[in-house]
């Protein structure tokens, strides 16, 4: 009978340990969180508004240049598989540069895009052609603007005017093969799997390295992009 009673508690203990000693080996990888990388600092901001500023925001950064209705597609790809995954984040908006002069034909993609609902944090900010080769400039690219001041690629801008991205965007598979590193500084919006799995994925880590911030969680960020842009070359 005491053998049952000893044979009872040992499994009633092992099944309730089990979990916690779970738990705790999970604790260590949200101490070492693995932030998304900084890959470019000081982006050139887009308004002098408050409104419309990057500046304390987490933008997703566009240019659909002279023909927005050549870009419906990306725009549709974004709002669904980002906007409005993401539009209930505090500070969180999606802002398209655009030339001055294209305003008529921005008011018809913005119809297309707010077909279903409004887009309050979707905004549109209109510039120089100068003035868009300078804040494309500012950001570090693969690619180059296009004769209509447009691109497929799109970016992720933090609250400090800091660009995020990968320093190494090797797969598991590709690391054990060793692979030369490649990195990724922008997602283009065309290519539905990689917004839908990429991109997705860094906006999560994002916001969740700010969350971490508001509790005191989370490494210096100074100190954090120091180390990062050492990684990267100018």
């Amino acid at each position: 009978m005491k053998t049952k009673k000893v044979t009872r508690y040992v499994v009633l203990g092992i099944l309730f340990f089990l979990p916690v000693a779970f738990l705790l080996m999970l604790y260590p990888s949200t101490h070492n969180y693995d932030p998304l990388e900084i890959v470019k600092t000081n982006v050139k901001e887009v308004s002098n508004s408050k409104d419309l500023m990057l500046q304390d925001h987490i933008t997703v950064l566009a240019f659909f240049g002279s023909k927005p209705m050549d870009k419906a597609i990306a725009a549709s790809n974004l709002k669904e598989l980002v906007y409005d995954k993401f539009k209930g984040f505090k500070k969180f908006q999606m802002v398209v540069v655009a030339p001055q002069g294209t305003e008529d034909a921005y008011n018809e993609l913005r119809k297309e895009v707010e077909r279903y609902e409004d887009l309050r944090f979707w905004h549109y900010t209109f510039h120089s052609e100068d003035n868009i080769k300078a804040i494309y400039n500012s950001l570090k690219s693969d690619s180059r603007l296009d004769r209509n001041l447009s691109t497929e690629e799109v970016f992720i801008i933090d609250k400090d005017k800091s660009q995020r991205g990968r320093l190494d965007d090797r797969e598991d598979r590709e690391i054990e093969q060793n692979k030369p590193i490649k990195q990724l500084y922008s997602y283009n919006c065309i290519e539905v799997a990689e917004i839908k799995n990429k991109m997705s994925d860094d906006m999560r880590i994002l916001f969740t390295e700010y969350r971490q911030k508001r509790k005191g969680k989370f490494e210096d960020s100074d100190k954090r992009r120091t180390k990062d842009l050492k990684q990267t070359n100018e």
